[in-house]
């Protein structure tokens, strides 16, 4: 397998494990939670669930031959109050992701190498998708980060429970036996 595909695959891979990470956050939330904010300033998980939805359809929509901003995006309208209940939100989540993760794996080793521009930027597309790898894993930051503030006492960890590394080390190398 070259490199090129390697990174594809990896890229891919780790992408579907934030994906994964978001979807067990929105799991432990009811409608009403997935609007709630900290404060004016600081987004809801639909907030950025309907800013993610924007960029990944802007970015990813004809990649390789149009400006990953689109001219019918509205970036702005993303960041007002986006009252959807969570099914909605869900149809926006799988829908961005489907788009970013078609295209991933639509590129061949030759498309990395290529020039694509957002924001009239050109980039290469390796850089292109590092950075949007940097800014998706982000915002699923975010959404763990208010999904713990939302349930607190409540919140299922999603990785090692606190003082569970101990046993979590014991059973991972259980299994590289």
């Amino acid at each position: 397998m070259d490199v090129a595909r390697l990174f594809l695959d990896s890229t891919i891979k780790r992408m579907n494990e934030y994906k994964k990470l978001g979807e067990k956050t929105f799991d432990q939330l009811d409608d009403d939670q997935m609007l709630m904010q900290p404060n004016y300033e600081s987004n809801s998980i639909a907030i950025i669930i309907h800013h993610l939805h924007g960029n990944m359809l802007s970015r990813w929509t004809n990649f390789l031959t149009e400006d990953g901003e689109k001219p019918w995006r509205n970036r702005d309208e993303e960041f007002e109050l986006y009252n959807a209940n969570k099914d909605q939100l869900m149809q926006l989540w799988n829908e961005g992701w489907g788009v970013f993760l078609h295209t991933l794996s639509s590129l061949s080793e030759d498309d990395l190498s290529k020039t694509v521009t957002i924001r009239k930027e050109p980039l290469i597309v390796i850089d292109a998708i590092n950075r949007q790898i940097a800014h998706y894993s982000y915002h699923v930051g975010q959404i763990i980060f208010l999904g713990k503030w939302i349930k607190a006492s409540e919140w299922k960890t999603l990785s090692i429970a606190r003082k569970g590394s101990a046993d979590f080390n014991e059973k991972m190398m259980g299994k590289n036996l």
